[in-house]
């Protein structure tokens, strides 16, 4: 993608040990979340103990990045200084069936009044912040089809 959804100036992500692979797929294209190597589930967001058996033996996988949208929100007021002028836009709640139906939140990339359905398919898209400090990937979301 050569140009970038969110304005210049939000805040990087914070890398920490817990999420670095997830940052470090984002960068390769990959949606890549973690996986319990005792029980075999999916889970997100990370954590030191699976959510399903409590086993401390956690690794990470690539899963599709597609999924459905369960829930959807259209915030008017800007959060974050860099995003005034920018409002309103769409954050979605998505669902993905390929990796024990686990739910992770993205921006919705889609006209600021589009009808939202929940239900929908959506695709994952990589959007790089090459020139933040330290550079990082987001996973933004838009309709399939």
């Amino acid at each position: 993608m050569s140009t970038t959804v969110l304005p210049a100036g939000l805040p990087a992500p914070a890398v920490e040990p817990l999420t670095k692979p997830y940052w470090e797929g984002t960068r390769q294209g990959k949606l890549v979340i973690q996986k319990c190597n005792g029980c075999g589930k999916h889970q997100w967001g990370p954590e030191w103990i699976c959510h399903h058996c409590h086993s401390f033996d956690l690794g990470w996988a690539e899963v599709a990045p597609r999924g459905r949208i369960w829930s959807w929100q259209r915030p008017h007021h800007p959060v974050h200084g860099a995003l005034t002028g920018h409002t309103p836009y769409t954050i979605v709640l998505v669902e993905l069936p390929g990796a024990d139906n686990v739910r992770m939140v993205g921006n919705l990339i889609c006209a600021p009044d589009a009808k939202v359905e929940i239900g929908a398919e959506v695709e994952a898209v990589f959007e790089p912040h090459d020139g933040a400090d330290p550079p990082y990937t987001l996973v933004q979301w838009r309709i399939v089809g």
